[in-house]
């Protein structure tokens, strides 16, 4: 039974498809149409993510549109595919493993790739059933945007389909579908499934699809004698390090940082068990299944760049020579810290780098985390202090005001640098009042559960922009209630 749509006399999609991907051949994919689901429904859409995949505006709400993201259609063109890799799961090699429950509808016009994710089974399953649940697919909508909303290069949603059909996990749920869209899904562990098979035919090939698609200043680079292999992996890694400072800088925890979820373009990709810091613990693991602790928070930066290692191990054969590789890897631990340093910087309202800097800013980190802090409250409102000049609310934060005042007085002295209303004006726009805290997820999803998909729509606006104040959504932006702390968030979605 074909799945594709007619589109005779219907709302013309927008859409136009090119080659991408695919031209690499049937060696790094296996042709896979979508698996239907039974009556689907609209849990969330996205009307941004539709003007930046030039989506028209008029078809997006329509049944066509919501057959086709839910894998149940196939617009003219579409050619859908599923991609293999392997990958090092918790630091230990897995071996095959690929697309397991993500279906490549294509690469648009505009060069986006857009991907169902719980589109049904795959060559690349290992046994699962290639679905995915309500719970986890809201999640992944919603954290992508507000990555987006924060200036963090990430992935993005399109939309969330549902269907009542039952998906077996810890307990039956029911599975919906999220549409993905990125310039590239290529991670790390493509390039170490052909590395690994000593396939250095289709290693050289997928590098210099990446190359020429995303790094075309690589063929040019003067850098390691004009070795374009290993400029690109310093090219990654520098993406990389400016994305790990990105994400300790908003409290962000990825919870599974294994090779095969990091993105070649340093996007930040698949959201499962993440978590925004509450109260400031460095230590802190967002992922249940995590019992290692491999993954928490202060763990990110080095994980990171063990991952980038195992990318030029894969890389190496094309690079040829260990002290070029090993010097390419090298950028990430100058461009991690000073990235780092820039965005703590910003955080306090400080255009330019002073000395003492680095010091204020680790007695800072000392001080919340031995208060276990809210990491998000405490920027919001030391924003305001230097808007209003009135410092008791984030005083408040503190058991040891005595040692917050010595803190907030170096603070002060530093700040009184720049204009008030320009310091202030800077930390507001750098410091949200929103983030996708769990609980807030959880209420969503819990009256999705019951067909109410108002607690997704007003989730998206407000962390589409989560800078603004957005009177009147305190709730949203306050402490997590107690029953917070009790939301276990693991690798099973």
């Amino acid at each position: 039974m074909s799945l594709l749509l007619d589109t005779t006399g219907a709302v013309d999609s927008g859409l136009r498809w090119t080659t991408g991907f695919r031209a690499l051949g049937p060696a790094f994919f296996t042709d896979l149409k979508p698996t239907p689901l039974p009556a689907p429904y609209w849990v969330g859409r996205s009307d941004a993510v539709a003007r930046y995949a030039s989506i028209d505006a008029d078809w997006l709400p329509t049944p066509g549109a919501l057959a086709v993201f839910t894998g149940n259609a196939l617009l003219p063109g579409m050619a859908p595919l599923a991609s293999v890799y392997s990958g090092h799961q918790f630091g230990v090699w897995a071996g095959q493993l690929g697309d397991g429950r993500a279906i490549l509808l294509g690469q648009t016009g505009g060069g986006l790739e857009m991907q169902l994710k719980g589109a049904g089974r795959t060559p690349y399953s290992r046994g699962g059933d290639g679905r995915a649940v309500l719970r986890s697919s809201i999640r992944e909508f919603l954290c992508s945007e507000a990555m987006h909303g924060l200036g963090i290069p990430t992935t993005r949603a399109l939309c969330v389909t549902g269907s009542d059909q039952g998906v077996r996990r810890e307990e039956v749920e029911t599975a919906a579908v999220v549409t993905r869209v990125a310039p590239s899904f290529i991670r790390f562990g493509h390039f170490e499934h052909f590395a690994a098979a000593e396939r250095d035919d289709e290693l050289r090939a997928l590098a210099d699809f990446v190359i020429d698609n995303f790094y075309p200043a690589c063929r040019t680079t003067d850098r390691f004698g004009g070795n374009a292999y290993a400029a690109l992996l310093e090219a990654v890694s520098e993406r990389t390090a400016a994305l790990m400072a990105q994400w300790q800088a908003v409290g962000f925890c990825h919870g599974v940082m294994n090779t095969d979820n990091m993105s070649i373009l340093g996007l930040t990709i698949d959201y499962g068990p993440f978590q925004f810091l509450d109260g400031f613990d460095p230590k802190h693991v967002c992922n249940h299944s995590d019992t290692g602790g491999r993954y928490a928070y202060n763990q990110q930066p080095n994980v990171a760049y063990w991952n980038l290692f195992c990318l030029g191990q894969a890389l190496f054969p094309l690079i040829g020579d260990q002290e070029i590789a090993i010097a390419a890897l090298e950028s990430y631990k100058t461009v991690f810290p000073r990235e780092f340093e820039a965005r703590m910087r910003a955080k306090l309202g400080f255009a330019d780098a002073a000395d003492g800097d680095r010091i204020l800013v680790e007695g800072l980190l000392k001080l919340l985390a031995a208060e276990r802090v809210d990491w998000t409250i405490f920027w919001r409102r030391l924003s305001h202090h230097v808007a209003d000049g009135n410092p008791e609310p984030v005083r408040d934060l503190f058991v040891d005001r005595a040692g917050f005042d010595a803190w907030l007085r170096l603070f002060s002295e530093r700040s009184a640098q720049t204009p008030r209303e320009v310091t202030a004006k800077s930390m507001l726009a750098t410091n949200p009042k929103f983030v996708l805290r769990n609980h807030l997820g959880q209420e969503a999803i819990e009256l999705a559960r019951q067909k109410d998909f108002s607690g997704v729509e007003r989730l998206l606006k407000l962390l589409e922009t989560p800078f603004e104040e957005h009177p009147g959504f305190e709730h949203q932006a306050g402490f997590p209630p107690d029953w917070a702390s009790s939301i276990e968030i693991s690798c099973s979605s």
